[in-house]
């Protein structure tokens, strides 16, 4: 039998810490911080102050951030298994078009307009609903303005 690969879905983003802080609170995840081994490389002389940026105390790498599933907490990125974990990389240019992959959070067709309102509250927009015999969820646009749905 041969071993599932472990992946993580990886978003272009220009502010790559609100976005790990906003799907983090979106999905239930927690914010990925470094700040320990940061510290340690910038005492060694490995990596810059340029290469960092320090959120509530906090450093994290200037060019990224991740998040990870709570049960996961203390697996690493490339073990087996590997972490259910989403990454946001800063990008020079903004969102033009429609997503080519989005996420669905499934929560259930009783809980969406819950879902749909504490997702507004932490800075999501609906874009529409549908209510179909086949199908029945809100699409949204996080602060970024990637698309996913609630169903």
């Amino acid at each position: 039998m041969t071993t599932p690969i472990g992946f993580q879905v990886t978003f272009d983003a220009n502010d790559p810490h609100a976005q790990a802080r906003f799907w983090a609170a979106a999905l239930h995840y927690e914010l990925e911080a470094d700040d320990t081994m940061i510290r340690r490389l910038l005492d060694d002389g490995v990596v810059t102050e340029e290469d960092v940026v320090e959120i509530d105390g906090t450093l994290f790498w200037r060019t990224g951030s991740a998040i990870r599933h709570p049960a996961d907490a203390d697996v690493g990125p490339f073990e087996d298994p590997a972490p259910r974990r989403l990454l946001f990389l800063a990008v020079p240019e903004g969102k033009t078009v429609k997503n080519r992959v989005h996420l669905d959070l499934n929560v259930g067709t009783d809980n969406i307009d819950a879902e749909v309102a504490r997702l507004t509250e932490l800075g999501a927009r609906e874009l529409y609903r549908v209510d179909e015999p086949s199908s029945t969820h809100t699409t949204m646009a996080d602060p970024e303005g990637n698309e996913f749905c609630v169903q």
